[in-house]
């Protein structure tokens, strides 16, 4: 069953950290040939170009989900230190962003590598003719370094389920689909909008917030769980002592009024009993 709250923070994150996307993807829209100033919008490609990046984002979390899955079955604490990871990750997103620290472009710089070995299908596929084009476009572009998406793969991660990691991915692309599908339109106006410091603060302060929010829920959680654990060791541990008691008087009452046990009969009595009749019945013939 999907956790909503998990999905819903995925779609949070995707939606505040877009601004970030407009940043890296104003030039890659143009580029595509997606919308031209002056005309309207060819809504089929831009739609699919954002069916395919999403698509990849899904695929990501599939495998990240997975390997979570693994670690948390061979880690002691399960999933906890992932979501420290998660949580860690995404409040280092919310510094990106505000541009207070910039520690993730190392990340990127690592992603590049990959990047390397994936943009030369892209050149293959442009210019951008048809949907099914933007579609595959849109899923190799899906793979391009970039910050808040290795944010989000690990929340995914923490997840410790390769479906529950598929759907927050995907959740988190449809957070980040408004505004880049926005940016085929109007690239310059948005770029000048999510540049200014007040709204960047805010977008950066929100991301932070769920950063905080995933590490306390699992600090908690692990506090509760062991809290628990120890009140559920003591019930069980009463309801055997109770059990015993129980089993102890049982044992006792049946021991104090089994009639064979508190008073023998013994095997003489009844032999004396039959030979009764016999000596009734030599009476009478004598008689």
């Amino acid at each position: 069953m999907a956790d909503w709250t998990f999905l819903a923070a995925a779609l949070a994150i995707g939606f505040l950290g877009s601004s970030h996307c407009i940043g890296m993807c104003g030039g890659i829209s143009g580029a595509l040939g997606l919308a031209v100033p002056g005309e309207k919008p060819q809504w089929p490609k831009l739609l699919g170009y954002s069916a395919g990046r999403i698509a990849s984002y899904a695929l990501m979390g599939l495998l990240v989900g997975s390997l979570g899955a693994f670690l948390a079955a061979d880690l002691a604490a399960g999933l906890a230190p992932l979501r420290i990871v998660a949580g860690l990750m995404l409040i280092a997103m919310a510094l990106y962003l505000a541009d207070w620290w910039r520690g993730l472009v190392w990340l990127e710089r690592g992603g590049a590598v990959l990047w390397r070995a994936v943009q030369p299908m892209s050149r293959r596929l442009l210019p951008v003719k048809s949907t099914p084009q933007a579609v595959a476009l849109g899923a190799v572009w899906g793979w391009l370094p970039c910050g808040l998406v290795y944010s989000a793969l690990t929340f995914a991660l923490a997840q410790g389920s390769g479906t529950q990691a598929a759907l927050a991915m995907f959740a988190f692309g449809l957070g980040t689909a408004p505004a880049v599908l926005a940016t085929g339109m109007a690239a310059t106006r948005l770029r000048k909008i999510v540049q200014k410091p007040g709204v960047r603060l805010s977008m950066a302060s929100l991301v932070l917030v769920f950063g905080v929010w995933t590490l306390w829920g699992t600090v908690g959680h692990g506090a509760h769980g062991g809290h628990d654990g120890h009140s559920a060791h003591s019930a069980q541990e009463a309801h055997s002592g109770h059990e015993a008691h129980e089993e102890r008087s049982v044992h006792t009452h049946q021991t104090s009024h089994n009639p064979e046990e508190a008073d023998p009969v013994p095997l003489e009595e009844p032999a004396e009993q039959e030979e009764a009749p016999a000596e009734h019945e030599h009476h009478h013939r004598h008689h």
